[in-house]
């Protein structure tokens, strides 16, 4: 049984997204056993990553600069926009090699079980810099759970009126799945292959 600050350490770990009891105790042991320094320069590493990362104050993305390199970037196209839940969604599509537009992250998705309503996904900044810019067609690129359901329909609800494009994923990917779990070749399929809403 762990006690103290072996606990509270072990604690510290199952906070974290994917991490159980096992395997936060693993890391805990692993972490306590190696070099002393090597796990201060694992805790100074965390700490220089949370205090430089930001949000970026065009589109939201956690970077260490503002703008983002994504948004920096010329060579961008800026009459598409892909919509996603979190900063790491960007990297997956972007990965893909299929897209090369801009992006916007909401921050979270509607959830209202989990208290989580329309003013918590920062859509007015999404509204405002969709009207600002020359966006011809917006990809809304949220998870197929009912929680990205509901915010695809709230965001089209608002847009609905705009002359612009709004389209969504291909339903290549599970429903209730996460973008996350998604191999490169299934994303970037169901970005090839998107519908309008």
């Amino acid at each position: 049984m762990f006690e103290g600050k072996l606990e509270k350490l072990k604690d510290g770990f199952k906070q974290l997204p994917g991490i159980g009891e096992k395997t936060a105790e693993r890391l805990a042991f692993y972490l306590i056993s190696q070099d002393k320094q090597k796990g201060l320069d694992l805790a100074e590493l965390i700490r220089d990553s949370i205090d430089s990362i930001q949000k970026c104050e065009h589109c939201n993305m956690l970077s260490e600069k503002s703008p983002c390199h994504f948004c920096a970037d010329d060579e961008r196209d800026n009459a598409t926009l892909c919509v996603v839940e979190k900063s790491q969604d960007v990297y997956l599509i972007d990965e893909t090699g299929v897209y090369n537009g801009r992006y916007f992250v909401l921050g979270n998705l509607i959830s209202p079980l989990d208290g989580i309503g329309p003013k918590h996904i920062n859509f007015p900044k999404l509204k405002e810099m969709i009207e600002k810019e020359n966006i011809k067609e917006i990809i809304l690129a949220l998870n197929p759970s009912s929680a990205g359901e509901t915010t695809m329909a709230f965001i089209t609800s608002k847009l609905q009126n705009s002359a612009r494009k709004i389209t969504r994923l291909a339903t290549g990917l599970p429903i209730g799945g996460d973008i996350e779990y998604t191999s490169s070749k299934t994303l970037a399929s169901a970005l090839t292959h998107r519908n309008e809403l």
